[in-house]
């Protein structure tokens, strides 16, 4: 049997909602950070706060989200804007951690960025984030922005390794 992560990158982007029946604890533990995190940071907001986001698995140490892309994430060429990007893993690392339990997701230590592609305005795009080490006071995470095509993964966006303080 196909785990949810599995049978996702098969779904169309409405489908894929559906797999929200199957919320693990680490979901609704992010689900509730993410709620918490609403109103609190005008940048998410503005970026993911009325925005086409939708979770879509979670477990210790990685969550999986779409964001449906609008006018607010491009730039000028009406791609994907690298600021957006970084935010983006700004905000997955942070969930990522959270995975773990934790409800404060820390503050940026360093993040780097490798963009490999791009997306338009209307693209689905999945997100996933992955807590690779959480210790006592760093946590060392990694991100991969993929570009969904016809409800399957289509070309990387980006690929980033995110570290951040965290205050256990």
């Amino acid at each position: 049997m196909s785990s949810p992560s599995q049978i996702h990158n098969k779904l169309d982007p409405a489908a894929a909602s559906t797999l929200q029946a199957m919320d693990t604890p680490e979901l609704e533990h992010i689900k509730k950070v993410w709620e918490a995190m609403k109103g609190n940071s005008p940048i998410y907001d503005f970026l993911l706060g009325d925005q086409h986001l939708t979770f879509l698995s979670a477990s210790r140490g990685s969550f999986k989200a779409h964001l449906k892309l609008s006018a607010n994430h491009v730039n000028s060429r009406k791609t994907i804007h690298g600021g957006v990007t970084a935010t983006l893993v700004d905000w997955a690392g942070g969930l990522a951690i959270a995975t773990h339990g934790l409800e404060k997701t820390g503050a940026s230590v360093d993040i780097h960025v490798n963009y490999i592609s791009t997306a338009h305005v209307g693209d689905l795009i999945e997100i996933e984030g992955t807590a690779n080490k959480v210790g006592r006071s760093m946590a060392f995470t990694s991100v991969k922005l993929t570009k969904l095509v016809d409800g399957e993964l289509g070309p990387i966006i980006a690929m980033a390794s995110h570290t951040k303080y965290i205050r256990q």
